[in-house]
């Protein structure tokens, strides 16, 4: 059996420090600053220059990240890959506290559209982020912490097939609201515990009566022990429910991965680790008059329409900044730019399911091990056309890469990406693309290990070879068509 490739163990390291959008960011600073990129702020003026590395968040959950060749002159292209970090969940609600049946509850909303009945019978946990206030000298602050709990502390059962009879053949149904709620405990271990802390002489007025606010005070305790500080310092969260099962390589060949979040912070990873390897090496931006960048995205699953999402203005903003910072003057020099840019719209794609064969037509069926899946779709679901899925290709048939095709039945409806938000909103040159993987959206999905590799691959040679790549594409219209 061959020896695991380092790229895939990198990825389910990734995997394992990111439960949440917030988690995958906060790990996408690490790595970048470790390789040197320097973080700036949106709020202060940017001093940047030709061949510095940079990056930003907004929200803490988006994160852009961008390398300025030391040939770069204003006007000239960006070389982009965009994903995103957030997966469909059960997010925490503003008020959480269910007590019912003699459990105590925590009720949680929907985010996104999941396989929700994968998570009944699963050890779930919660992460995310918490808002402290902080007390020093007289002083009030206000700070943003990272929390999860490394334990399962909740499940949501399902009910016995003796009490649902025809589950097996009538399909097991739920309601998202009634049914959805996990257990947290049982509400006599929970009084039990209440009377230890109001017999505590240590335990302050405010944290005994933590139990009477919005959420249950056992999980208000395990949150503020995750962030280092008292129940009643929390002003506010967002939190989510996440496995407890890690990321692992499996199957009998270990050619699988099997993980939550795949979709997407496996393209996430496959594209900030390009970018920071096409940038590591001594002088690997001498020649480079192009900026090459990474962009990820959250609240991809719900229509990105927020002000850290893909149709917000944080991408134009970053091409407006960086443009405008090498340009004396400020005509047109954007546009020229913007059509001289290529995005790779980069989102996980649906693998042929050996027990569900007609759920693609035959001669789109992407495979495992059978590299990136270009996207396409007539009615614009998709942004990829000709030029620019002959870009792409380009530079797979050059690195000897694996490429595939997908088109959905026209009997069934097509999702969609960040790539006709953006192709639309900013006017670039888009190809949409992603590594084929089982189980999307379940709570614990698949991909191979191959893919892995044929995508971080291919996203490091767009960056090293577009600029080279693009300025030998010459396209002109005539009376009688296209020609090169």
């Amino acid at each position: 059996m061959a020896a695991i490739d380092p790229v895939t163990l990198d990825l389910v390291d990734f995997l394992n420090a990111s439960p949440t959008a917030f988690h995958a960011v906060d790990e996408a600073k690490r790595r970048l600053k470790e390789a040197g990129f320097v973080q700036i702020s949106e709020r202060e003026q940017w001093e940047i220059e030709e061949g510095g590395k940079y990056f930003f968040t907004r929200n803490h959950s988006t994160i852009i990240a961008f390398a300025i060749g030391k040939k770069y002159v204003a006007g000239n292209g960006f070389s982009i890959v965009g994903a995103h970090t957030d997966s469909p969940c059960l997010k925490v609600k503003p008020v959480s506290k269910v007590t019912k049946g003699g459990y105590l509850q925590v009720g949680v909303q929907t985010y996104g559209g999941g396989l929700w009945h994968t998570w009944f019978d699963r050890d779930l946990t919660v992460a995310g982020r918490v808002i402290v206030k902080e007390s020093k000298g007289g002083n009030v602050s206000y700070s943003h912490r990272l929390v999860r709990v490394n334990e399962p502390i909740m499940r949501i059962p399902t009910l016995a097939i003796h009490l649902d009879r025809n589950v097996n053949t009538d399909g097991f149904k739920f309601n998202a609201q009634g049914h959805l709620a996990p257990m947290l405990a049982t509400s006599v271990k929970a009084e039990i515990q209440k009377l230890a802390e109001e017999s505590d002489p240590t335990e302050s007025k405010d944290k005994k009566n933590t139990d009477k606010k919005k959420h249950h005070s056992l999980l208000l305790q395990r949150i503020a022990n995750e962030a280092s500080c008292e129940p009643e310092e929390i002003c506010d969260f967002e939190l989510q429910l996440c496995d407890t099962q890690p990321s692992i390589v499996a199957g009998a060949m270990k050619e699988f991965i099997f993980s939550g979040r795949l979709d997407n912070l496996c393209m996430s990873f496959c594209s900030l680790k390009a970018l920071i390897d096409s940038t590591s090496v001594e002088g690997s931006l001498d020649d480079e008059p192009s900026v090459r960048m990474v962009a990820l995205f959250d609240h991809e699953e719900v229509g990105s329409d927020s002000a850290q999402g893909a149709g917000s203005p944080v991408m134009i903003d970053a091409l407006s900044r960086i443009t405008h910072f090498f340009s004396a003057s400020s005509t047109k020099v954007l546009e020229k730019a913007i059509q001289r840019s290529f995005l790779v719209s980069a989102d996980m794609a649906h693998a042929l399911h050996p027990n569900y064969m007609d759920k693609h037509e035959d001669n789109h069926q992407p495979k495992m091990h059978g590299g990136l899946v270009i996207k396409h779709n007539a009615n614009q679901r998709y942004a990829t056309n000709a030029v620019t899925s002959f870009i792409f290709r380009e530079i797979a048939e050059k690195h000897q890469l694996p490429v595939q095709d997908f088109v959905v039945r026209n009997d069934m409806a097509c999702g969609s990406t960040i790539g006709p938000i953006l192709a639309s909103g900013i006017g670039i040159r888009t190809v949409d693309v992603g590594a084929p993987q089982l189980s999307m959206h379940s709570i614990r999905e698949m991909c191979a290990v191959d893919d892995v590799k044929y995508s971080y691959e291919h996203f490091k040679a767009f960056y090293n070879e577009f600029s080279v790549l693009d300025a030998k594409i010459k396209f002109s219209c005539s009376l009688t068509g296209l020609r090169r």
